[in-house]
């Protein structure tokens, strides 16, 4: 399946979270809900992956963890802020490069709309 393919279908099971649970809850509450809707409909998702630092070849475990991989291929960054700022987009493309993975989805589930809170983040390798 393609990082595309999972995007959408990640992107939809999303929005079912958000209708069901709507705004104001903590994003752990957002992360369960949607690794179960994931893992439900037969994704391989991993989650508090962690994300190693290498500086000058030396691997560093400094806490880095991504919330939610997808089939090795996608990264899920989940938020509940005001507003997503510039910060969380350079998060997830930093989490991008360590893992050298190509896509990301940067999602709040703090907006009356979830599609108001969706960011589609391209690592460009």
């Amino acid at each position: 399946m393609t990082e595309n393919e999972l995007t959408n279908i990640v992107i939809r099971e999303a929005i079912l979270v958000h209708k069901q649970l709507g705004p104001g809850l903590l994003e752990n509450v957002y992360k369960e809900c949607l690794y179960h809707r994931l893992v439900k409909v037969g994704l391989n998702v991993r989650k508090e992956v962690p994300i190693p630092v290498v500086f000058e070849e030396v691997r560093m475990e400094c806490g880095y963890r991504a919330d939610l991989v997808v089939e090795g291929k996608l990264i899920i960054e989940i938020k509940r802020v005001e507003e997503l700022a510039d910060i969380h987009k350079a998060q997830v493309l930093t989490y991008l490069r360590l893992l050298n993975l190509k896509l990301g989805l940067l999602i709040n589930f703090n907006t009356v709309l979830l599609k108001d809170g969706l960011r589609r983040i391209a690592n460009g390798m």
